[in-house]
């Protein structure tokens, strides 16, 4: 049952829904659930809070589009009672990964990606961790303002706002950063498969700092549109991540 809606912006919404049957939902971060409009159309919306409110779930969406899954949304209010499925997808952060997590949204794709980051800084886990959030004007970067706080408050966390600019430049800029920090050495040694050379320690091999480190290409998470995720995967695969080491959720296109 809907208990409180919001807007972000003249066209993104949220919705707070109180889960009934059953009391809680048990669900990762980044995951999504589908409501049925018939028989044959379903809309998904990923959730947006934390799995540390299982009673209560937040969803936020786009209603630009304005076909039925948008005027379902705009019409949400208190009291109303909403039937659906879930938790579905696989578009969750694997804190098994020693990899730097590098994470693209495009607008209202970041809504799994803010539940990601939420539920790291919920569960105090400080980890290195970059975002690149784009948007067509200041007034879509809807949870700008979240974002620079966890800035403040984690100096790990490395945020990068983007506005109207090439989304793609900024996704190259940020791999290329990751990609030159220095590290540990890498178990395997020099040239291992699926490192990069890392920067010198110190100037010559075999001084007295060692040689140089080879720093692993990063874990990435690209949620929007499909020509946003098409160029996303093309910078980084660039940068000598596989296939899997993309995940990615379209979200339009």
């Amino acid at each position: 049952m809907v208990v409180a809606t919001r807007a972000l912006a003249p066209a993104i919404l949220e919705a707070d829904l109180r889960t009934e049957d059953p009391p809680a939902l048990t669900f990762a971060a980044g995951q999504w659930i589908s409501v049925p409009f018939g028989p044959k159309t379903v809309r998904a919306y990923s959730i947006a809070s934390t799995p540390r409110s299982p009673s209560v779930i937040t969803l936020s969406a786009d209603v630009t589009p304005g076909g039925p899954g948008s005027r379902w949304f705009r019409e949400l209010a208190p009291g109303i009672a909403v039937t659906f499925k879930g938790p579905l997808g696989g578009f969750v952060f694997d804190r098994a990964d020693a990899r730097h997590p590098l994470f693209v949204a495009e607008e209202i794709g970041i809504v799994p990606i803010r539940a990601m980051l939420r539920d790291l800084d919920e569960r105090g886990v400080a980890r290195a961790t970059t975002l690149v959030y784009w948007a067509r004007d200041p007034g879509w970067l809807v949870y700008d303002e979240d974002f620079r706080r966890l800035a403040g408050r984690r100096p790990s966390f490395s945020y990068r706002p983007i506005v109207g600019a090439s989304l793609a430049a900024a996704v190259a800029a940020a791999a290329d950063e990751i990609l030159a920090t220095r590290g540990g050495e890498i178990p395997g040694g020099r040239g291992g498969p699926g490192f990069t050379p890392g920067p010198e320690r110190g100037g010559a091999w075999g001084d007295r700092l060692g040689p140089p480190m080879y720093v692993a290409p990063p874990m990435a998470y690209v949620a929007g549109g499909a020509a946003t995720i098409a160029a996303a995967r093309e910078v980084l695969m660039a940068r000598g991540l596989d296939r899997k080491s993309i995940k990615w959720e379209k979200f339009y296109g």
